[in-house]
């Protein structure tokens, strides 16, 4: 299964002929191929794939899925679980 998490283009650049930029997933950043989405720029939201962008969505449509996203976590943690599915650490 592959869970697909908007991240926000922070950065756009070369790297050898190809368009890559750094994708912001709320304060982690990893680099993507931006080649399959040629009009992306910095501040609009993409979904990536194995490494590459491949499309581009709205800040509302993003903020729609992290808002899902953080729903999933919290009915997880209800039961005891991080987001996989794996016992959450005991608290101390």
């Amino acid at each position: 299964m592959c869970l697909a998490i908007p991240g926000k283009v922070i950065e756009i650049y070369d790297e050898s002929g190809l368009t890559m930029g750094k994708i912001d997933y709320d304060g982690t950043v990893n680099t993507a191929c931006l080649e399959y989405v040629p009009e992306i720029q910095v501040g609009q939201y993409t979904v990536v794939h194995a490494g590459f962008a491949l499309s581009i969505i709205d800040e509302e449509e993003a903020m729609k899925s992290f808002q899902a996203w953080e729903e999933m976590a919290q009915a997880a943690a209800s039961e005891g679980l991080d987001i996989f599915g794996r016992p959450l650490p005991e608290k101390e």
